[in-house]
């Protein structure tokens, strides 16, 4: 683990994804809106890890975008055009807030209920296996002690919520000279 700037993570993994958020004649141009915290500097994690689970939620939500517009008309899409949004704040002391919302078709709740499952996918067939967020919560809740959580209301969106603590309390509890496993 070390400190790692996660604005600069989510920018490196928008910049992937640009070729699927730019404008093509079906699905249109996704705009992405940034509300970054500017008092969230670093946050000690590992940083590939959370790229990744950036690049599966942001990855999903393009997806579900691109599924959402394929029902709509041109003139419905500019009326309303498509956006991700993604927050980050600093919760307290302790604790990082990122949130990222797609303004695609939404899930419902007992879908919602399931999509950290392992290979749970509301994907047609050949689409996705299902593991991304299985693997996505795995690296936030076991990994980094964090928590991940998706809210979504069918025709409004998707929001998952991903909240880190700053500093892992492992190495806190080693800067202090505490002993750890009981030892």
């Amino acid at each position: 683990m070390e400190l790692i700037d996660i604005h600069e993570g989510i920018d490196s993994t928008l910049m992937i994804l640009q070729n699927r958020l730019k404008f093509k004649a079906n699905p249109p141009a996704i705009e992405v809106v940034k509300d970054y915290d500017p008092t969230l500097k670093n946050v000690e994690c590992c940083g590939g890890e959370i790229n990744q689970v950036f690049m599966n939620i942001l990855a999903n939500a393009i997806d579900a975008i691109e599924e959402s517009s394929s029902q709509k008309t041109f003139e419905e899409i500019q009326a309303n055009p498509y956006q991700i949004r993604i927050c980050t704040k600093v919760n307290n002391a302790n604790t990082a807030s990122i949130k990222i919302y797609d303004s695609g078709a939404g899930i419902s709740e007992d879908l919602c209920d399931r999509i950290f499952d392992p290979f749970f996918t509301t994907k047609p067939i050949g689409k996705g296996t299902g593991i991304g967020l299985s693997i996505s919560w795995h690296i936030v809740t076991e990994k980094h002690g964090g928590s991940l959580r998706c809210c979504s209301t069918p025709g409004q969106g998707t929001e998952f919520a991903i909240e880190l603590p700053i500093r892992q309390k492992v190495r806190e509890m080693a800067a202090s000279g505490s002993q750890i496993g009981g030892r």
